[in-house]
């Protein structure tokens, strides 16, 4: 049962131009999340922060930057915008693992997370966020890459149920969140049907979560609104944050029940003429790319796996 009172506090004014991705780890007790864009405005790509401590690091990139994951061994593995790459904390250093339609400019790599056997799952969004050109993608632990659907213009929310037999994946300009049976033994996904769709909300699907119960929590750009799904799809929960462009979500804290939640200071966005969502903005709302903190809810969230590879 979620509780009604909770408090929603801004934890980090870091006035990221796309803040994404972010991921607690239960073994550091920190929280990692990126700012896809930030490269493009002189800002750190990769940020840590401590909570208990206050400790805050970052890290720059000389690409754009879709998601990363810790991995098991030490390090990262980063999906930036042409392909899979691994990540060193202590020289800053990035390798290629293989790269992703690298002869299309406008496809970059966008949101990813990692399933409960270890596997790096990442989809592609086209960069003027117009057309269906870009794919899902797994990266194994093995490190071999493969497709597992196309047909995309915008990648996020990558997240599984709690028994790992659902896999849900969000395409934010054709307005659905997709829900696919998931085969956790051998990283595959069949039977696509729309678990949600924002066709009559404000606000776009962007990055998610699942609750211990279940339940799928969506970060909703544009309008603000953070969403809890309940799982046949229907909406359980609206909880207005303080700023519009509300990017993605994450349970954290040592008891997994505090909610971290990113935003973005980016005003422009290349497809806002096909998108009447988009309002006008000359400038970024006030506390826009901050990070904010959710308490009080009642809820716990499951700790999110290590890349294995």
């Amino acid at each position: 049962m979620i509780e009604d009172s909770f408090t929603i506090e801004c934890v980090l004014a870091c006035d990221n131009h796309l803040g994404e991705g972010p991921v607690w780890d239960t073994a550091e007790e920190a929280l990692y999340w990126v700012d896809g864009t930030g490269r493009r405005v002189n800002k750190p790509a990769i940020w840590r922060l401590d909570p208990a401590s206050g400790d805050l690091r970052h890290w720059s990139l000389d690409q754009d930057i879709g998601a990363m994951a810790l991995r098991e061994r030490g390090g990262a593995i980063l999906a930036l915008d042409d392909g899979f790459y691994t990540f060193d904390f202590d020289t800053g250093k990035s390798e290629c693992i293989e790269l992703v339609d690298a002869d299309e400019p406008r496809i970059r790599l966008n949101d990813g997370k990692c399933d409960r056997k270890g596997r790096f799952l990442a989809g592609a969004m086209d960069d003027l966020e117009a057309d269906k050109i870009c794919g899902l993608w797994l990266l194994e632990k093995d490190l071999s890459v493969r497709k597992l659907d196309d047909g995309i213009i915008c990648s996020n929310g990558p997240c599984w149920s709690p028994d790992n037999k659902t896999f849900y994946f969000a395409d934010t300009f054709q307005e659905l969140i997709w829900a696919y049976d998931y085969d956790l033994e051998n990283g595959h996904v069949s039977n696509r049907r729309v678990f949600a769709t924002t066709a009559d909300d404000q606000g776009l699907a962007d990055g998610s979560t699942v609750d211990a119960e279940g339940f799928v929590w969506n970060a909703q750009l544009v309008s603000g609104d953070l969403i809890r799904y309940a799982p046949d799809g229907k909406v359980d929960r609206r909880i207005g944050m303080p700023v519009r462009n509300i990017t993605s979500v994450m349970f954290g804290g040592p008891n997994l029940d505090e909610i971290y939640v990113t935003s973005m200071a980016r005003v422009k966005h290349p497809g806002a003429d096909a998108h009447e969502h988009f309002s006008i903005e000359a400038s970024p709302q006030f506390a826009a790319g901050s990070l904010f903190r959710i308490r009080g809810l009642g809820i716990k969230g499951l700790p999110e796996p290590r890349f294995a590879g």
